[in-house]
């Protein structure tokens, strides 16, 4: 049996304010991470283009929520929400504080919302934001699957992969993901992931 692909991926919206997005009308996993964490690159990567979701080699370049939608020779449709990354000091203190209510209400209200994917440097482990963001979605009425994925593995040798990825599971309390946007290494076992979770009825989710 041949494995599904990829056949098209493109840019749907992008916005400010999570009400003014489309419509939810397909599964929405979402990729979540502080600034420079890699997430632009990463969902290049997931959806096999070079340059649809906009990398910079300025932290924060993401300030919108902006949304993609990718298509499967098997017949799936799904969004891919590239969130704005936090953490980043260089901001003005009004943006700073935009971003709170930003994600927090799309998190919040997206019925649709299927996963998140909270990236990690694999080199830094999870900071204070992160397991906040943790705590926060396993707070929700509907939590969705949250995905953990370790970046930039291919900054460390095969030798300092593992144990790197250890350290981070320890803190994270969960199974993670490396993942490296130069080699393409963790990109089949978190679609593995997340096609199991948009399949997983979110009233099931715990059964």
């Amino acid at each position: 049996m041949t494995e599904p692909r990829i056949v098209s991926a493109a840019f749907v919206a992008s916005s400010s304010d999570p009400g003014k997005l489309p419509a939810p009308a397909l599964a929405e996993v979402a990729f979540a991470g502080r600034s420079n964490v890699g997430k632009s690159s990463l969902l290049n990567t997931m959806m096999q283009r070079k340059n649809l979701a906009r990398t910079s080699r300025t932290p924060g370049c993401t300030r919108q929520i902006n949304l993609f939608e990718v298509a499967w020779t098997d017949g799936l449709h799904v969004h891919l929400v590239d969130l704005p990354g936090y953490g980043y000091a260089k901001r003005s203190r009004t943006e700073k504080s935009s971003w709170g209510p930003m994600l927090e209400g799309y998190l919040s209200t997206r019925g649709v919302l299927r996963a998140v994917t909270i990236l990690v440097d694999v080199r830094r482990g999870p900071e204070e934001d992160d397991l906040e963001l943790v705590d926060f979605l396993h707070a929700l009425e509907t939590p969705p699957r949250i995905l953990l994925a370790a970046t930039k593995i291919d900054k460390l040798s095969r030798a300092q992969q593992k144990p790197a990825l250890e350290k981070v599971k320890r803190q994270f309390k969960g199974p993670i993901i490396g993942f490296s946007s130069v080699t393409g290494d963790g990109r089949d076992a978190l679609w593995q992931r997340l096609r199991h979770a948009i399949a997983i009825e979110p009233a099931n989710e715990h059964e």
